[in-house]
Formats: structure tokens, sequence, C-alpha cells
């Protein structure tokens, strides 16, 4: 009798809440993760004493989520999925398929993050408020809000990542099998207690989805949260979340299967092992040419705003109080009085 190496896979999980109905727990990660940076954004709001009415930040956060969904979904169609939506792009935000509701399956990071900073960028520059300030508490808010997405991808058990013998591996229910016949396939079997009673087997795979929930979610979030008040100047927490997605990301790339319709575009060191198996050191997949660049961008934002006149970051704002300031302009001018009526005395 085999024993099982790793971790099996919830059976009671599914991609729906209820079965037979369109409500899927990616969905509801989604909304939770919506709420969850907005009630982190509206609490710097609140402790700061930023002066934004909840008027703007409702509007602020409604383009911010539009741009992202668009962003996403754009991005994903064109960059992801081969040819498939260049031929039919009307299918891109179509959320049935096969007559059943799937929702917008398929949304990238990058894309969604690309079109949620230019959403928050028009947006400031038409209500006219300081984008590096709103970005800093977005950048704030924004990763423990990502924890939820992550782990909505896992209840759809997708973004598996690659095969693996350690102990954390699970046996994913929409994993590809993997033919019997290849003798690496039958290894990783045999040291992982798995029985082969076919032409195809499913194997262990890394919860990368929740390497990358505990990691960009998580760890980025308290990082970014430590130094929200604590920014040596405005904008610093942009370059800093931009680089910190990178480069966990980055790490987190070797653990996860390249697309099979990507592979790797960079590959210096090929190893003829399949994509499944091995991540050579100096193979790089998509996601990784994309968080190279989003660290490139985060340190060169970080030593841009670094050199402007006005990046001096304010903890706290001043509130208007009209009525301290007649109360004020009254003392001035009694003390004028009173000198005067001192003078007249003494003369």
């Amino acid at each position: 009798m085999n024993i099982l190496l790793s971790i099996p896979y919830p059976a009671w999980l599914k991609p729906e809440i209820i079965t037979g109905l369109p409500i899927r727990w990616y969905s509801l990660m989604y909304i939770i993760a919506f709420a969850v940076a907005y009630y982190l954004y509206y609490r710097q709001i609140k402790e700061r004493k930023f002066p934004m009415s909840e008027d703007n930040l409702y509007g602020m956060f409604c383009a911010g989520i539009f741009g992202l969904l668009f962003g996403a979904r754009i991005f994903h169609a064109f960059v992801y999925s081969g040819s498939y939506y260049l031929k039919q792009p009307w299918l891109i935000f179509w959320p049935f398929q096969n007559g059943k509701f799937t929702g917008l399956q398929g949304l990238s990071y990058h894309g969604g993050a690309l079109g949620g900073l230019l959403a928050v960028i028009i947006y400031a520059k038409v209500k006219k408020f300081n984008f590096r300030e709103l970005g800093d508490m977005f950048s704030a808010a924004i990763p423990l809000g990502y924890t939820f997405g992550r782990l909505g991808n896992f209840t759809n058990a997708e973004l598996y990542g690659r095969v693996t013998t350690s102990p954390l591996g699970m046996v994913f229910p929409n994993a590809t099998p993997l033919p019997a016949s290849e003798g690496w396939v039958q290894e990783v079997a045999a040291q992982t207690g798995i029985e082969i009673t076919g032409a195809y087997v499913n194997l262990p795979r890394h919860p990368s989805q929740l390497y990358e929930m505990i990691f960009e979610g998580i760890v980025l979030w308290a990082i970014i949260w430590f130094f929200r008040n604590r920014k040596p100047f405005k904008g610093f927490l942009i370059g800093l979340y931009f680089f910190g997605y990178g480069f966990f990301r980055f790490i987190i790339e070797y653990f996860r299967e390249p697309d099979s319709n990507m592979g790797y575009p960079i590959d210096f060191a090929k190893s003829g092992l399949p994509t499944a198996l091995s991540h050579p050191l100096l193979s790089f997949s998509t996601g990784q040419i994309l968080c190279f660049l989003m660290m490139i961008f985060g340190v060169i934002w970080t030593i841009y705003c670094s050199k402007l006149p006005d990046k001096e970051p304010l903890s706290y704002y001043k509130e208007k109080q009209p009525r301290i300031k007649i109360k004020n302009e009254e003392n001035i001018e009694r003390n004028k009085r009173r000198k005067k009526r001192k003078k007249l005395r003494r003369g």
C-alpha cells in the first residue's frame, strides 16, 4: 500500500459556492479584496485627515476598479491567450461559455496594475489631487486585498505550480495529466506515493497560488503598511510596491509552470526537461520578464520622486478651522485696543 506523500486538494471545494448557481468563490474573493482595500484606504484618510470626501473616495475606487478589470482582461486576452481573441475580440468581455455563466475567467495582474494605475492618474488629474499621495495610500491598501484574489485562484484550482516531490505538493483536480510512460513521471509518482493506474497520471504540484497569497499579499502589505507613516518622501510607497511585488513574484515564478503556449521567451540554459518539472535558473517566463520591468520602474520612480521639489510627506493634514481663525483675529484687535488705552493713560 502506497503512502501518499502530498496534500490532497480539498474534495469539498468547488468553484461554485452553491452547486447549480452562478455564484463562484472566485468572484466573491474579488468582492472581498475590493472591500478590504477600500477599508484600508479609508482608514488612512481618517488617520491622516486627508482632504478627500467619501464621494471622491468612492468615485476614485470605481474608476480604479474599472481600469483594473479592463486592463487585466485586455492584457490577458492579447498577451496570454494567443490568437484566440484576435479572431473574435467580441468574446473578451463575454461571461458565458457553452451556454454557462463562467464570469471573466483569465485576468492578468500586470494588465490590471497598468489599467488601475492609469485610471487613478486620470482621476487625480481631473479632481486635482496629488497623484503621489493617492498612489502611496493605494500601495498600502492593495496587497492585503490581493491576498483574496490569489485565494480565489486556489478555489478555482488554477494557476498551480510545477510538479514537485516536496511534502507541500498538492494534487489539483484540474491539473494537466502527464503521460505515465515518461521515466521522470514514474519516478515522481514513486517518490510521492501516487499509484499509476492508466496511461496518464496527475502528480502533486506546488500550490503557487498560496505562495503568492503569502508573499505578494500578506508579507508585502505588512512591509508597506509599516512604512505608510514613515515614508521619506511622497511617492515612496508606490516605488516600494512595484519593486516589492516584482521581486516576490519573480522568485515565485520559479515554482510556477509557464503557459504551455508561451514557455520561456528568454532561455539562456535549455535543460531539455519538461516545463512541468523544471524551471532552469537562467530561463525566464513572461511573468518574470514583466516583473523585472516592474522592479526597474519601481527603482526609477523612487529616484524620480526623491528629487522633486515638493517631496516632503505630510503625516497629518490640518483641518480648516475658520472659527478659530476669527477668534485669533479678534484677540489681536483686542490686544491692540488695550495697548492704545495704556498709552493714553501714560500720556
